[in-house]
């Protein structure tokens, strides 16, 4: 939906307002990274479709056309024509034969029968395929975490102007007022100039605050996969400026998909390594052709069908076989030790989270008891200032305090809704 122009310093953008759950929508049906991540998972899929050439017939239709005067070809194509005569064995004739030709159509069907090593490389493939459709399902739940904590970074981004915004009028006001003072000889110019370099500052810090709206706006169009042009986003929902203490998770999940996909990942590795010693057994394959022969194109005078069953078997392959099978021994145990690596990284990574989380907590607590110190502070300042009592200076590093540690009071209630949701991230 549409909302008011929203101006930053003389530069008119559209504004466009949108809902957290309007965002989560969005991502998963635009972002890029989640459209990589499912042609991954085609691709695995094209792979283990492959696979399915280990039962299903093999079927291929020719048509060939041939014009000879090589006596063994020649007296091969009238055989099959079924056209020998008599006179075709003389042996003048025989080993100077005239032109012959000779159109064949042929269908031919490969059946695989026993085929032990290609049935363990297409178990090998259902697993390669899982694993991508595991890694494509976290990619959509880390897409849903880095969406939630950009549509935060927008709210911390508009709260900030506020404040600032709020900063900067407190500190007009202070101007006009020591301004007049100083008109009344009240005060010295030293405290005017002061007071002057304290709203430049209040001016400067407000203007890189709604730069960081519009690199907000930015990356959550970016992940969005949205066109930003001379637009910016504004979110319907602000920015909590409260905590909900919840009791976390501290264990690491089995059932989390990159560690499914992981574990798939390495089924698929020894599954190879039994297709590879596989490959030292026989294979039997059936196969039959159905053949037409003519003088003519397309002509079906001569028929004949040929079926059997091959027994096949590499003897000796100058250590080809032995060396794929080292080399998937190898990978497997590489895939294994890297599973093993990213459980470990991972519980460490969980574990971290968990503290940080009380630390941000604490950080909460403390700067929100912070916060309604500085602003007391700044209303006894304040009224004391309009009594004479209080210094310029006093008052402008009291006020400077106070959008200070609202700022930061902002800031450590996103870092704990960030990380307690990062912490549901790592437990899923």
């Amino acid at each position: 939906m549409g909302c008011l122009a929203f101006s930053t310093f003389g530069f008119s953008q559209d504004t466009l307002c949108i809902s957290k759950k309007e965002i989560g929508q969005k991502a998963l049906a635009k972002n890029l990274q989640i459209k990589i991540a499912n042609e991954n998972f085609k691709s695995a899929q094209a792979d283990y479709r492959q696979s399915n050439a280990l039962y299903l017939p093999s079927i291929t239709a020719s048509h060939t056309a041939i014009s000879t005067t090589n006596p063994l070809m020649a007296f091969g194509s009238k055989l099959n024509q079924e056209i020998l005569s008599a006179s075709d064995f003389n042996p003048a004739l025989l080993n100077d034969p005239t032109k012959t030709k000779n159109f064949a159509t042929k269908i031919e069907v490969l059946q695989p029968l026993i085929n032990v090593d290609g049935m363990y490389g297409r178990q090998a493939a259902k697993s390669k395929m899982d694993a991508f459709q595991l890694q494509t399902e976290r990619t959509q739940e880390y897409l849903e975490l880095e969406v939630n904590k950009a549509f935060m970074q927008l709210q911390l981004a508009y709260k900030a102007v506020a404040v600032l915004t709020k900063a900067n009028q407190t500190a007009d006001a202070n101007l006009k007022l020591i301004t007049n003072y100083f008109n009344q000889g009240i005060l010295q110019k030293t405290d005017l100039l002061s007071v002057q370099v304290r709203v430049n500052e209040i001016k400067n810090q407000l203007q890189y605050a709604t730069s960081n709206v519009q690199n907000a706006s930015d990356y959550l169009a970016f992940l969005l996969n949205e066109d930003n042009t001379n637009k910016i986003y504004k979110p319907l929902e602000s920015l909590d400026n409260t905590i909900a203490i919840d009791v976390m998770n501290t264990i690491l999940s089995g059932n989390r998909k990159d560690i499914q996909a992981m574990d798939k990942a390495s089924q698929a590795y020894d599954k190879m390594v039994l297709s590879n010693k596989m490959s030292f057994l026989p294979r039997l394959n059936a196969f039959g052709s159905y053949e037409i022969y003519d003088t003519s194109f397309l002509g079906t005078n001569a028929k004949g069908y040929v079926v059997g069953a091959q027994l096949s078997w590499s003897v000796f392959d100058g250590f080809k076989s032995i060396g794929k099978l080292e080399k998937a021994k190898a990978d497997y145990q590489k895939s294994s030790l890297e599973s093993q690596q990213y459980k470990a990284q991972s519980q460490l990574e969980l574990n971290k989270t968990n503290r940080q989380l009380r630390d941000a907590e604490n950080k909460v607590n403390l700067s929100k008891l912070a916060l309604e110190q500085s602003q007391e502070a700044y209303r006894i300042r304040s009224n004391r200032f309009t009594q004479g009592l209080e210094k310029t200076t006093d008052l402008l590093q009291s006020e400077t305090q106070m959008a200070q540690k609202e700022l930061e009071f902002l800031q450590s209630v996103f870092e704990y809704n960030f990380t307690k949701e990062y912490v549901q991230f790592l437990t899923k």
